[in-house]
């Protein structure tokens, strides 16, 4: 049986969590993440943001009210950045680039990318392909924090995530996406966080071929700025 999640670092601040696929954030049935973590770890937490159930992956929960409020703002202004990784069984539309565009609900709880850009949900990709596997790896930094956003933008380049079958990924496994990396800065202190993902049996493959070597240290990639609509008209308008 999978353990619902692994202690990747813990600071007077905050913990860092490996949380496998399929563990629910909030409880349902069951306890979720976060009491789990609080039963097993023995000591009170503070949640700061949130995965779907079905990603696996970094989650920093606070260890402190203080530390909650900091972590909170700095995911909010987006100056925490995040990367993940997601595996596609089909050939996309593009291999790397900008995904922009509004999100609204559509059926059976699932998301659409609109054409519009009043308070887009924006995302980078790049990506890899092998020639003895038949799939496609994408390295994946959002720039903005929508509900299923890195989900919606994958289906919308015709490269729906393997196992997603709530935007028309193909059977697998497993549902195919991993919080791969973090990057931020608390009180002075930088810290970065690296988790390769081996639960599935895809990521065992690209692990067992070592693909993941040039993305190590996602952060010292050439990722292209993004400036927000309102702050190009600010620039202009001065």
């Amino acid at each position: 049986m999978i353990s619902a999640f692994e202690l990747v670092a813990k600071t007077a601040d905050f913990v860092v969590l490996n949380k496998a696929a399929g563990v629910s954030f909030h409880s349902e049935q069951g306890a979720g993440l976060v009491v789990q973590a609080e039963q097993q770890l023995g000591f009170k937490l503070y949640p700061v943001h949130r995965l779907d159930k079905v990603t696996s992956g970094l989650i920093v929960l606070a260890r402190t009210s203080n530390a909650a409020a900091q972590l909170t703002a700095l995911f909010t202004e987006q100056l925490i950045a995040k990367y993940y990784l997601a595996i596609s069984l089909t050939k996309p539309l593009k291999k790397q680039g900008w995904i922009k565009g509004d999100m609204a609900p559509a059926r059976r709880g699932a998301w659409k990318l609109l054409q519009s850009h009043t308070n887009p949900a924006v995302t980078y990709c790049i990506s890899q392909g092998f020639t003895d596997l038949p799939l496609r790896v994408y390295l994946v930094k959002p720039y903005s924090g929508k509900t299923h956003q890195i989900r919606v933008a994958l289906k919308s380049i015709g490269a729906p995530i393997a196992g997603d079958t709530l935007y028309q990924g193909a059977e697998a496994d497993r549902v195919y996406l991993h919080a791969y990396a973090l990057c931020f800065s608390l009180n002075g202190m930088t810290y970065r966080y690296v988790q390769p993902p081996m639960q599935g049996k895809m990521y065992q493959q690209l692990h067992d071929i070592d693909a993941l070597s040039a993305w190590t240290a996602p952060w010292q990639l050439s990722w292209p700025k993004y400036t927000p609509p309102n702050i190009l008209s600010l620039s202009f308008s001065e």
